[in-house]
């Protein structure tokens, strides 16, 4: 039996590979019936595949646990397929247009309209690997035209955004994949399909940034009149800062923990003090200031949002993003980010929060982090990925008293001891009397 409303998907984070499974109803909202988490080590490094067989058997284990998890449920319930978002380092948006000529006083048509689609998706850049395109923004003899469809025009051009990337980014997913013996059911651009259960239509017609603050990179999209204007990825992230902390001769571990206890992204004067902290050599003890700690995390954030900064102005609607900018990712929980960022590009700042009408549970993970990119890439998937064989039960028929009478046949007359003991005596007599004759 197949389902088609069941959805697989992995976010293949820098610090951890996250999977779910979701059921789809008709109205595309999510219910989620399964998640695990698996520590991504160094097999995924600045959002992409490092290392091919570690991130296979990592995959791998996520999908056992995934259907160890739904068995009781799903007796028989096996997934087949996996989308997987993308969302590394060297993604970006392209620019890319499409024209058609049309005869005089001849219309627009939907087959000019999918012609133009089919131009788009047959185009393959150099050096380059289209992952995704959005929606394009049409012009009827360079007129902007929403809704071009039924429209006089001489020429119609399609202005497309294309989300590429390095040909290595699906060549190592699909190597993963192949050798953790599992399907793609498809590949997903991450920043855009958080943007889509992110942001509401309005905040996307005003204008607005959403700034994905990850472990290992920080990506930057950007909606101007409905329309998506640029993507792009910084290679830098919430796991460079815990590196230069590492600098105060600190185990990672130790210096995450000081990031997150004690770093902010704006110094503060008024917090000093000494940390008291465990020798390296494991005797003892030492001490590290905490104006230390907040220079360097300082620092560092403030050199993340400035790339940030520059990317958005790029654009040239730093000026008119009506409503502000959105912070999400796990790296944006760092004390005082938010305050970084208002000072910096002088807009209003909110963190984000996945949109309810999207899923019918899970409300404790519609403003985590740790989930809010993979729940979208449920939302975006559109092939079902799980099968499931349901076990043959067992019918037993009642039959008529009729039939199952059977024929009551006399039994035979069983030998005694008795019986064998009387014959014995005449064969001895008849064998003696041959004898005799003799």
């Amino acid at each position: 039996m197949t389902h088609t409303d069941y959805i697989v998907a992995i976010d293949l984070g820098t610090s951890h590979l996250v999977g779910m499974v979701g059921q789809k109803n008709s109205s595309g909202t999510i219910s989620i019936l399964a998640w695990e988490v698996e520590d991504s080590a160094s097999c995924i490094r600045r959002g992409c595949v490092y290392n091919v067989e570690e991130t296979a058997q990592r995959i791998h284990r996520l999908v056992l646990k995934l259907q160890n998890k739904l068995s009781s449920k799903l007796p028989g319930f096996r997934i087949e397929k996996v989308y997987i978002g993308v969302g590394g380092q060297s993604l970006r948006s392209m620019d890319h247009s499409e024209v058609r000529t049309l005869s005089a006083d001849e219309v627009v048509t939907e087959d000019d309209i999918h012609a133009l689609d089919e131009q788009c998706q047959a185009y393959r850049p150099d050096m380059l690997d289209v992952l995704g395109i959005s929606s394009p923004v049409y012009y009827l003899d360079d007129k902007y035209a929403q809704n071009p469809v039924g429209i006089p025009c001489k020429r119609i051009e399609a202005r497309f955004k294309l989300m590429v990337g390095r040909p290595s980014i699906r060549k190592f997913i699909v190597s993963s994949l192949e050798r953790a013996k599992i399907s793609l059911a498809g590949i997903i651009v991450s920043p855009l399909s958080l943007a889509d259960v992110v942001l509401s239509q309005n905040e996307k017609d005003l204008g607005c940034a959403l700034i994905n603050f990850g472990a290992g990179v920080t990506s930057v999209v950007v909606y101007k009149g409905g329309n998506l204007i640029h993507l792009s990825v910084i290679p830098f992230g919430g796991k460079l800062i815990t590196k230069d902390l590492m600098n105060l001769h600190l185990v990672e571990a130790e210096a995450e923990r000081l990031k997150i206890t004690y770093g902010s992204a704006l110094l503060d004067k008024n917090k000093e003090g000494m940390i008291s902290l465990g020798a390296t050599d494991g005797a003892g003890m030492r001490e590290i200031e905490q104006s230390e700690i907040n220079m360097i995390v300082e620092a560092r954030a403030k050199e993340i949002v400035e790339n940030v900064y520059a990317r958005v102005e790029a654009t040239n609607e730093i000026d008119s993003l009506g409503a502000g900018i959105i912070l999400t990712g796990g790296a944006s929980a760092l004390k005082n980010l938010q305050e970084l960022v208002e000072d910096r590009f002088k807009q209003s700042v909110r963190n984000s929060t996945i949109r309810k009408k999207w899923l019918e549970n899970g409300d404790e993970m519609l403003g985590n982090p740790d989930y809010m990119t993979v729940i979208s890439l449920l939302i975006k998937g559109t092939e079902n990925c799980a099968s499931y064989i349901v076990p043959k039960a067992v019918v037993v028929e009642e039959e008529d008293e009729e039939d199952v009478k059977e024929e009551v046949k006399p039994e035979k007359p069983k030998k005694t001891k008795s019986d064998t003991n009387t014959k014995m005596p005449n064969l001895f007599n008849k064998l003696k009397g041959l004898f005799d004759e003799d």
